[in-house]
C-alpha cells in the first residue's frame, strides 16, 4: 500500500494530519482552507429592532434602515429583523451557492414568507444553502430574524448566571460563496480518521493503520488541485469498507434535539428555538432519507402548530414517512420527583391524546434524559399509558455512585416492568463522532447481556440539533472495522432489538435517585407552593363540576377550560421550571400562570356545616417561666418562648415524641455553597455548617377559644430576615399546625425546621406518588449517605413498632431523617441562574402528628390530604341537606381522582390508589344513578373485557399494594 516507508513517529504523524484540517493553523495551503471558493458581498442589508417576538407577515410591513456586518444590536430579548437581498454571479452557474451568515444571537432564515433554515454560530449552522447547483443567476430577497440571545441564553459571565440585560448582539459575517462539496466529504474523511487513531490510542493496531492511511492520504492530497482528491477519497474508502464481525456491538443512532421548554430563556423564546432547529431537520430529511429524527414534548408541537402552521404540516407528512418520530407521551418533560400522580398522569394523558390527534400514532416509549431523578410510581404510569419501554441518561450525573445498568428492567413500586435504557455513552447530544462510538461501547455495564445501544446526536438543551456533517460522519462508520456498527435507528427498532435478548438483563427495583441536584427540592418555594396548590385546585374543580354536573343536567360541565388549566400547570412542571433551576423571566411567567388559574377557577358544591362545640376543647395555660401550655384531649404540647417544643406528649399512649434534652420546631440555618450548579445543589458539606438563627424573638397569645389555641411570634434569624409563626392547636385534631411567615433576603444560606423525636428506626417513610417508599436513617454505605437531602411529598413518617411521629406541609417537598432527627427544608438562597431566587415574603404551614400503631393504621395518609385539601366555606340555605356522592369502605384505598372522560359526555373517571402498600378489597359507594361500570387504562381507554359489577352495595374492586384502578362509569 505504501510506497515509501513510513515512520513510526505517532505525535509528528498524527498533528501533521491534524494541521491540515485545521481551520486556525495553515489554513492559506491546507485543506480546510479550500472549503470555500469565491466569495461575493450581499447586495444589501437592512434591518429593524422590535421588543416583542412578532410574526413574519407583521415584520415584512416594518421600515427597514440599512445596516452592516460588525454593528450591533440589542439589547438582551430584543429581536432584529434582516432584510437580505443578494445576487449570485452568473459566473458561480453550475456550482453549490450558500449564504455566509455568522452572528451571536440565534437566527432563522425566512424565504417566501415560509422558516427555511436555522441559523446558529454555536449549533454549528452558519451557512444556509442557496443553490446545490447554480442554473441562472438570480437576484433573491430573504429575511433573518435574529434573536438577542445565544444558544444558552445571555449569562453574564457564565452559562449558568442571570442574563445580562443590556447585551448587545453582532452580525460578523454575511456574505455569498461558493460552496466545495468535494473537499467537505474529503475533510470528513481526515477528520473520522484522525479520531479514529486518537481513540483507539497506541494500544490498538487498527488505530496505527488509521494512522498510516491518513498520513499517505495527506502526501496524496494537494489542496489546490481538485483532481487529486477521488484518489485520496478512495483511498479512505478502503480503510472505512473494512467490515466488523458479526458480534460487533450495534449502535442505534437517532437525530435528537433536546429542547428546554424555558430554562436560560423565557417561554416565548422556546418557541423560535423550536421552528429553528425543526426547519434545519426538515431540511436535513429532504437530503437524507434514511435520517431519523426523535422528537419530545407534545407542548412544543402545539407551539409550532400555531406559530408555524406550513412546518408543522411538513413535519406530519415526515412522522407518516417514518423519519421525524414523536416520542415521550407527555406534554413536556417534566419533573420526574415533585408533580403529583395525578399530575404524571395527565402529563401522559395529554400528550398521548395529542400525538393520537395530530399524527395517529401513540408513543410507545418514555423519553425523559434531563430531569433530576425519577419516582417509583412511573412504571405504573407508563404501563398505564400504553408505554413499556423508557430512555433517559440523567443517573450518569450521579456524584457518588455509578448507576450499575445501561439496558435493566425497571420495577416500580406495585412490581410494574418497563424495560430502560441509559445510552452508555451518557449524553443525548452527540455529534456522530469517533470519540461517542467508542464511548458508547466502552461504558455499556452490560456487556454480554446487551449488544445494543442508542446514540443522540444532535445540538441539545438550547436546540439547535443535528447537522449534515453528523450526517455525514455516521454514514462513514456504519461497518468499519474497530468501531462498533452504526444504524440509522428508531426508538422502537431499538427497543425491539433489546426485548428480543433480554433474557439476561437485570432488573432495579424502586425509585431511580438522582445523587445530585438535590436543592431542587427547595429552590424558587413559590412555583412549589403555586404548583401545589393549583393541583389542590383543579382536584376541586373537578370534583365539584362533575358533581354538579349530576345534580343539574344543565350544568356545562367546563372540560375546555379545566384543559386551558391543566396544561398551563403541566407546562410549569417542566424539568428547569418546578425545580427552580431557571431565570427570573421564567419565574415570573410560571407565577402569573399559576395567579392566572385560580382567578379563572372557582369551586362548586355545598355541605351545611353547624356549630358544633368539640367534646374535648382546646385549653391553654401560661407557666410561670412563660413557657405556654396547650391541650386538646389527643395532645399536649410545651412551647418555649423562642417558639420551640420543649415537649409534644401523645395523651392516650402517654408517651413523649420529643427527645430527651431536645426542643422541636427548632429553625437552623446552612452556609449553602455548591461547586457550581447554584440553584440545582446543595452538598453534603453544607451539614458542616449548621447554626441557630436567632438574634431576637418576640412572643404573644394570638386568639384562645374552644375550638382553636394559637401562640404567635417573630424571630430576628439574621439582619435581613425574620420568621413569623403561628402555632395552632385545634380541637380534636391529631397535629399541632406551623402556619409560617418568612421575609426572607439571604445570600447561599439554607433554613430547615428540625424535629429530634424520640423514635428510633433504620428507615424512614416518605409519601411519593400514589403510594410511599423508605429510605435509610444511617449512613452506612455510599448509596446511603448519598441520600443526605431527598424529596417526597405531602409527609414523611419515622415509626418504631407502635409509635412513631409524622411530619406533614402543605407546599414543601425536601426532607432529611437522619438518626431520629426529622428535618423539613424550607428555604434557599441561590444567586445562578436567578439572581433574585426565593427573595421576599413567603407563606407555609407545615405540621407535626405523633401517632400510636403504624403511620397507615393512625390515618397520617387521611391528615396530610386534610392539611392540603381545605373544606372551601361558602353561605347556603338552612334547609340544605347533606349529600355524600362517594364512599369508600377501606381507609387504605384512595379515592384520588372524580372527572369527566374525556369526549364523553355522560361518562365520569373516577381513579382510585392503595396508599397502604397491602393487598385489600374495597367497596366504592356511590349516590349517582350509575348503569355500568368499567374498568380503563389511565387514557380512559375502557377495556372491553373488565366490567365491574355495580350492586346495591355499590362497586367492589381488589386491590394490590400501591396498584391504580381507573374506572368508567356510564350513567
Amino acid at each position: 500500500m505504501y510506497h515509501l516507508p513510513v515512520l513510526k513517529n505517532r505525535r509528528t504523524l498524527l498533528e501533521r494530519a491534524e494541521k491540515f484540517i485545521s481551520d486556525i493553523y495553515f489554513t492559506d495551503c491546507n485543506l480546510r482552507g479550500r472549503l470555500y471558493g469565491d466569495s461575493c458581498p450581499l447586495e444589501s442589508l437592512a434591518c429593524f429592532l422590535t421588543p416583542k417576538r412578532i410574526t413574519f407577515a407583521e415584520a415584512s410591513k416594518q421600515i427597514f434602515d440599512p445596516c452592516k456586518v460588525g454593528d450591533t444590536f440589542g439589547p438582551t430579548w430584543w429581536t432584529c429583523w434582516f432584510k437580505v437581498t443578494l445576487k449570485i454571479p452568473e459566473s458561480w452557474r453550475g456550482k453549490a451557492v450558500h449564504l455566509l451568515w455568522e452572528s451571536d444571537g440565534e437566527a432563522m432564515v425566512w424565504r417566501d414568507e415560509q422558516p427555511v433554515q436555522g441559523l446558529t454560530k454555536e449549533g454549528e449552522k452558519t451557512s444556509y444553502i442557496l443553490s446545490e447547483c447554480l442554473q441562472d443567476e438570480e437576484l433573491l430577497t430573504l429575511y433573518v430574524e435574529m434573536a438577542c440571545n445565544g444558544l444558552f441564553g445571555a449569562g453574564q459571565g457564565s452559562q449558568i448566571a442571570p442574563p445580562d440585560p443590556n447585551r448587545k448582539f453582532s452580525v460578523q459575517k454575511a456574505e455569498l460563496v461558493v460552496f466545495n462539496g468535494d473537499v467537505r466529504e474529503l475533510l470528513t474523511d481526515f477528520e473520522m480518521l484522525v479520531d479514529i487513531v486518537k481513540e483507539l490510542g497506541e494500544e490498538e493496531q487498527r488505530g496505527y493503520q488509521a494512522l498510516f492511511t491518513v498520513n499517505e492520504m495527506v502526501n496524496l492530497c494537494d489542496p489546490s488541485d481538485p483532481s487529486s482528491f477521488a484518489k485520496v477519497h478512495s483511498l479512505a474508502g478502503t480503510f472505512f469498507n473494512q467490515r466488523n464481525g458479526e458480534s460487533q456491538h450495534t449502535v442505534h443512532a437517532m437525530g435528537h434535539c433536546h429542547i428546554d421548554s424555558a430554562w436560560l430563556w423565557p417561554y416565548e423564546e422556546t418557541i423560535r428555538k423550536c421552528g429553528r432547529s425543526w426547519v434545519t431537520v426538515i431540511r436535513l430529511m429532504e437530503k437524507n432519507p434514511e435520517f431519523v429524527f426523535t422528537c419530545s414534548q407534545a407542548q412544543q408541537f402545539q407551539w409550532v402548530k400555531s406559530w408555524y402552521p406550513g412546518l408543522f404540516s411538513s413535519i406530519q407528512h415526515y412522522v407518516k414517512k417514518g423519519q421525524f418520530i414523536p416520542v415521550g407521551g407527555t406534554w413536556v418533560e417534566m419533573d420526574g420527583n415533585l408533580p403529583s400522580g395525578e399530575s404524571m398522569v395527565r402529563q401522559f394523558l395529554e400528550g398521548q391524546r395529542f400525538f393520537n390527534k395530530e399524527f395517529g400514532r401513540y408513543c410507545k416509549e418514555f423519553w425523559l434524559p434531563d430531569t433530576f431523578g425519577y419516582s417509583a410510581q412511573l412504571p405504573q404510569i407508563m404501563q398505564g399509558c400504553g408505554i413499556s419501554n423508557f430512555l433517559t441518561q440523567k443517573l450518569s450525573w450521579n456524584l457518588v455512585n455509578t448507576f450499575p445498568h445501561n439496558t435493566f428492567f425497571w420495577e416500580g413500586l406495585d412490581g410494574s416492568t418497563v424495560l430502560t435504557h441509559f445510552p452508555p455513552g451518557n449524553s443525548y447530544e452527540m455529534k456522530g463522532k469517533v470519540e461517542d462510538l467508542v464511548k458508547t461501547l466502552k461504558n455499556n455495564k452490560d456487556k454480554g447481556r446487551a449488544n445494543h445501544s442508542a446514540a443522540l446526536f444532535g445540538f441539545g438543551d438550547g436546540g439547535g440539533g443535528p447537522t449534515q456533517l453528523m450526517l455525514d460522519r455516521l454514514r462513514l462508520v456504519q461497518d468499519t472495522n474497530g468501531l462498533p456498527k452504526v444504524q440509522m435507528s428508531t426508538p422502537d427498532e431499538l427497543f425491539t432489538r433489546l426485548q428480543a435478548d433480554s433474557a439476561l438483563l437485570c432488573t432495579w427495583t424502586g425509585e431511580l435517585f438522582l445523587e445530585l441536584h438535590n436543592g431542587t427540592y427547595t429552590t424558587q418555594a413559590q412555583i412549589k407552593r403555586g404548583n401545589r396548590q393549583c393541583e389542590t385546585l383543579l382536584h376541586d374543580i373537578e370534583i365539584a363540576s362533575s358533581l354538579a354536573l349530576y345534580r343539574n343536567n344543565t350544568f356545562p360541565y367546563p372540560a375546555e377550560k379545566l384543559q386551558e388549566l391543566w396544561r398551563l400547570l403541566l407546562l410549569n412542571q417542566f424539568h428547569d421550571v418546578i425545580p427552580g433551576s431557571c431565570i427570573e423571566m421564567v419565574v415570573e411567567d410560571a407565577l402569573k400562570y399559576y395567579e392566572g388559574e385560580f382567578l379563572q377557577a372557582s369551586s362548586i358544591g355545598v355541605s351545611p356545616v353547624k356549630d358544633t362545640p368539640p367534646v374535648t376543647p382546646v385549653s391553654v395555660t401560661v407557666q410561670a417561666d412563660g413557657t405556654v401550655v396547650m391541650e386538646n384531649g389527643l395532645l399536649k404540647t410545651a412551647i418555649n418562648r423562642e417558639g420551640t417544643l420543649a415537649s409534644l406528649c401523645l395523651i392516650s399512649a402517654n408517651r413523649e415524641s420529643i427527645s430527651d434534652g431536645c426542643l422541636g420546631n427548632q429553625f437552623v440555618m446552612f452556609d449553602d455553597v455548591p461547586l457550581y450548579w447554584d440553584a440545582w445543589d446543595v452538598m453534603d458539606y453544607h451539614l458542616q455548617t449548621r447554626f441557630q438563627p436567632l438574634l431576637s424573638n418576640a412572643f404573644k397569645f394570638k386568639y384562645f377559644s374552644g375550638l382553636r389555641g394559637s401562640v404567635s411570634f417573630t424571630l430576628r434569624i439574621s439582619d435581613k430576615s425574620t420568621i413569623t409563626q403561628e402555632i395552632i392547636m385545634d380541637a380534636m385534631c391529631p397535629y399541632i399546625k406551623f402556619s409560617t411567615e418568612v421575609q426572607w433576603a439571604e445570600s447561599h444560606k439554607f433554613l430547615k425546621v428540625e424535629f429530634p423525636v424520640r423514635v428510633r428506626s433504620p428507615n424512614a417513610t416518605y409519601e411519593i406518588q400514589f403510594g410511599h417508599l423508605q429510605r435509610p436513617t444511617h449512613r452506612n454505605t455510599s448509596w446511603d449517605w448519598a441520600k443526605f437531602e431527598v424529596w417526597g411529598h405531602k409527609w414523611a413518617d419515622l415509626s418504631e413498632h407502635n409509635f412513631g411521629v409524622s411530619l406533614l406541609n402543605d407546599c414543601k417537598y425536601g426532607y432529611s431523617v437522619h438518626k431520629n432527627t426529622m428535618t423539613l427544608s424550607l428555604l434557599r438562597a441561590p444567586k445562578a441562574p436567578d439572581a433574585t431566587a426565593d427573595m421576599g415574603i413567603h407563606h407555609f404551614t407545615y405540621a407535626i402528628m405523633p401517632h400510636t400503631r403504624s403511620f397507615q393504621e393512625a390515618s397520617v395518609i387521611q391528615c396530610a390530604y386534610n392539611l392540603n385539601f381545605p373544606l372551601r366555606l361558602i353561605q347556603c340555605s338552612p334547609n340544605t341537606v347533606p349529600w355524600s356522592a362517594f364512599s369508600v369502605t377501606s381507609q387504605a384505598v384512595v379515592l384520588e381522582t372524580i372527572k369527566q372522560a374525556e369526549d364523553r359526555g355522560g361518562v365520569l373517571v373516577v381513579r382510585l390508589y392503595e396508599s397502604h402498600g397491602s393487598s385489600v378489597t374495597a367497596t366504592l359507594r356511590t349516590a349517582l344513578p350509575v348503569r355500568e361500570a368499567w374498568v380503563c387504562d389511565l387514557l380512559e381507554k375502557q377495556d372491553p373485557n373488565h366490567p365491574v359489577p355495580v350492586t346495591s352495595e355499590g362497586i367492589t374492586l381488589d386491590f394490590n399494594p400501591f396498584q391504580i384502578v381507573s374506572l368508567l362509569l356510564i350513567m
